[in-house]
């Protein structure tokens, strides 16, 4: 007999996080509250010098913006979640809070994928291409490219969790995870999800894959023209300009392919700590590197320095 015939729907989840591990609870409570407030301050402080400063009213700043702002989404959709369950004792979410989360979760990091795809197009023309960079990366174009990332991820959103609300949660409503990740609460559903599982992988080809291959070859010719500029002056100079997007996109995707990259144990004892590491890493890819982001085109790029300590002196 079906299981949905024999229990009533699920009307909350368990946020099940690190129960197991009480004292670490308490220590990452205070580490993420940290990190938190620096990516609210560091990003904060990035849109508002990209705003303000009419020297960084370009292209490349203004998607600088928008990833900022996305960081600051990202996060506030899951870490005060997350802050919630480290003190909590039994850490509940309602039916319709947990599939709000995945939305905006789901959203924000397709989101990013595509527009670190859109920086990777803008520093290609600037360097590869300079004498059209002005007609190629103008306001007209920059705006729609931003609006496009944002539509793209939110569309996948849409899609995801539309297919994922209508499942059947009847049994065990214990989420395995700090937040409501999609794969998490799937696990829980009493019916087939192999259409959602079919869906998700067709998402991760246009959303993961395919920006990862454009970004790939894009700077495949942008470090071949780099070697042919003859002084080493020049190439330094050519290679500043695109160093901290490469460092942010080398951290971003290298946490991904290692959450879900790495073989699986097969041990109990090791699936345990491998389980734990799993969460760990979770909190890594969405907390340290929305927090990273700022820190890393703050210290490589001598603009936004300049326009942060311009912003301090003026206060």
């Amino acid at each position: 007999m079906d299981r949905s015939n024999q229990t009533s729907p699920l009307v909350e989840f368990i946020l099940l996080g690190l129960s197991a591990h009480p004292k670490l609870e308490k220590t990452l409570f205070v580490l993420i509250l940290l990190m938190y407030l620096v990516i609210l301050l560091g990003n904060g402080v990035l849109i508002l010098v990209t705003i303000l400063d009419s020297r960084l009213h370009t292209p490349m700043y203004f998607f600088l913006g928008n990833l900022s702002f996305l960081d600051i989404c990202y996060t506030t959709s899951s870490v005060p979640l997350i802050l919630d369950s480290f003190l909590t004792p039994r850490k509940t979410i309602s039916f319709s809070a947990c599939f709000g989360q995945m939305f905006l979760s789901f959203a924000m990091g397709a989101t990013e994928c595509v527009l670190l795809g859109m920086m990777a197009f803008d520093r290609y023309v600037a360097i590869c291409n300079p004498l059209t960079y002005p007609v190629v990366m103008n306001k007209v174009a920059c705006g729609p490219m931003a609006v496009g990332s944002w539509a793209a991820g939110i569309t996948n959103s849409v899609v995801q969790t539309s297919q994922a609300v209508r499942l059947p949660f009847c049994g065990d409503n214990v989420i395995n995870h700090f937040t409501c990740e999609i794969l998490a609460v799937l696990k829980l559903a009493c019916a087939d999800i192999s259409i959602n599982v079919i869906s998700m992988v067709v998402a991760n080809v246009i959303f993961l894959g395919i920006p990862v291959m454009f970004i790939f070859v894009s700077y495949v010719f942008i470090i071949a023209t780099i070697l042919r500029i003859p002084s080493g002056e020049g190439r330094k100079k050519a290679f500043s300009t695109c160093s901290a997007h490469l460092t942010v996109v080398v951290i971003f995707y290298g946490t991904i392919l290692f959450m879900y990259g790495k073989p699986k144990s097969k041990d109990p004892l090791g699936a345990d700590r491998q389980d734990l590491a799993d969460k760990l890493t979770s909190l890594f890819y969405g907390v340290v590197t929305p927090m990273l982001n700022p820190i890393i085109y703050s210290l490589r790029n001598k603009d936004v320095k300049a326009a942060v300590r311009n912003l301090v002196s003026q206060k």
